[in-house]
This record gives C-alpha cells, structure tokens and sequence, in this order.
C-alpha cells in the first residue's frame, strides 16, 4: 500500500533546503500558513492525485487531503477487473481485509463518493458489497442505504453488508473476527 509515517517538523526544512519556497508549500498544503509541516503524527496513503494523511494522535483532526478533489476509488486498477467488489469507507479499513485476504477491496475514503468513484462503479455490470461502518447514530448504514440504491438505479448489483453495531471493518477484525466471519457476512449481505 506505500503507507508512510509524517513524524512532522522536518518536511518544511528539508523542501526548503531542496529550493522549493514557503508559498509554494503552502500552497501544495505541505505546510501551514504558520509555517509549520501539515502532516505530523500521521500515517500517509499515497493517492491518485492526491495525499491522505490519517492522524495518530487524539490532539488533531484525524484527516487530512492535500486541496483539490480525493481522487478515484482507492486502489481501482488493481480492483476493477472483479465481477465483486468489498467498498469501505476509510483506508484502515481496506487494509484489515486487504490483510485478510480479500484482494477485491475498495476505498471510496468516505460515504459521499464523488463522480469519478461512482463512474468507476458503474463502468461494468458487477456486484458491489457496501460494508460501510456500523455507526451508532446510523449515518453509516444510512450512506451505504442511498449509494446501494443508487447503484440499483444504474444496473449494478448492490449488497449490504451488516456489521456488527458500532464496528467498521477494521475494528471488526482487531476484535477478533477473522476472514471467514467477514465471509460470512458478505454471504449474508441484503440486496
């Protein structure tokens, strides 16, 4: 996956010393106005035209884009070509199954997913199982409710998955579900 670690406070020095300006990082979004290394404490995802820096500590935001638009659905050219896909919300999560062993995984790196993901979707006739996170105030469920319907709506075959309440992914296995659960749960999936 190419994940990195941003500690912080060395990325701004170290560009600087390389020619690039301050106004230059700021505006690429490396460093803030104030003068200091966006990403610190994160581990970073390289993305199609884009950076996701997830934080690691409780004093920050936990996500962090670089400016312009998150780019396509994670990892698609590996993905596209299976009749089946596993579509999650957050990278942690397509890492946990990705580990797991279940190669035809997919990050839309959110519920809202922005036109090109949806086109990507949509550009062959195939089953999508949405197991988006189980969250306690049903905004989860709700999201994978309105993209599965609208996946319908343009022929492609969209599954639920449930998990557990409270779980995403990721938190499915680190409390102890393994790949066989997880199928299970995929076999279960409602249209």
């Amino acid at each position: 996956m190419q994940i990195g670690y941003a500690p912080g406070g060395c990325l701004r020095g170290w560009l600087s010393q390389l020619g690039y300006s301050l106004p230059a990082l700021c505006q690429a979004g490396l460093v803030t106005d104030a003068g200091y290394d966006a990403y610190v404490h994160r581990m970073v995802f390289p993305l199609e035209g884009n950076l996701y820096g997830r934080s690691i500590s409780g004093s920050a935001p936990p996500h962090r884009f670089l400016p312009g638009a998150k780019g396509g659905l994670y990892s698609w050219q590996q993905v596209q070509s299976y009749p089946e896909v596993i579509l999650v919300e957050g990278l942690f999560d397509y890492a946990a199954l990705w580990q797991a062993g279940f190669e035809n995984v997919t990050c839309s790196l959110g519920t809202h997913l922005n036109v090109q993901q949806f086109r990507q979707l949509c550009d062959r006739p195939r089953t999508v199982y949405v197991a988006f996170d189980a969250d306690s105030n049903g905004s989860g469920q709700h999201a994978a409710q309105c993209l599965s319907q609208r996946l319908r709506e343009r022929g492609i075959t969209a599954r639920l998955v449930s998990l557990p309440e409270g779980h995403d992914p990721n938190s499915f296995f680190l409390h102890g579900g393994d790949a066989h659960q997880f199928q299970a749960l995929l076999q279960k999936a409602r249209s």
